[in-house]
C-alpha cells in the first residue's frame, strides 16, 4: 500500500521581510507580518523544522506549531491574541493583520 508523499520541510531563504520555506515540493513565503513567530528568530531556530504528521509543523527551538493549511492559504488562519487583552507578539513587534490587508503592499512583493 502506497504512503503519502511527505518531504522534510526546509528553509531555503530568509530576507528582513520573510522567510521561504520548501514543502511538498513547493516553496512557500512566509511574511513576518502574518507569522509573528518567526521575525526575531535566529537562522538556527528557524532552521530546526519537525513534521509530527503531514498537516502539521513544528520548530522546536521556537515552540511554535503550525498547521500546513495555513502556510498554504494564510488568509483563512486570521492571527488571534491569546486573549482579547493580551497579545501574545513581543511588546515591540508590529500589531497582528491578516493577510487580505497584505495583499498588495509593498512587502509581499518584495
Amino acid at each position: 500500500m502506497p504512503g503519502t508523499d511527505t518531504s522534510v520541510p526546509e528553509l531555503t531563504q530568509v530576507s528582513r521581510f520573510g522567510l521561504w520555506l520548501l514543502l511538498d515540493h513547493e516553496e512557500h513565503f512566509l511574511p513576518f507580518e502574518l507569522f509573528l513567530w518567526f521575525r526575531r528568530a535566529t537562522i538556527e531556530q528557524l532552521s530546526m523544522i519537525e513534521r509530527p504528521t503531514s498537516g502539521h509543523l513544528y520548530w522546536p527551538l521556537l515552540d511554535v506549531d503550525l498547521a500546513v493549511q495555513s502556510i498554504r492559504n494564510p488568509s483563512e488562519f486570521p492571527l488571534v491574541a491569546k486573549d482579547a487583552g493580551q497579545s501574545s507578539a513581543p511588546a515591540d513587534a508590529p500589531e497582528p493583520c491578516s493577510a487580505a490587508s497584505l495583499i498588495g503592499s509593498k512587502s509581499m512583493r518584495q
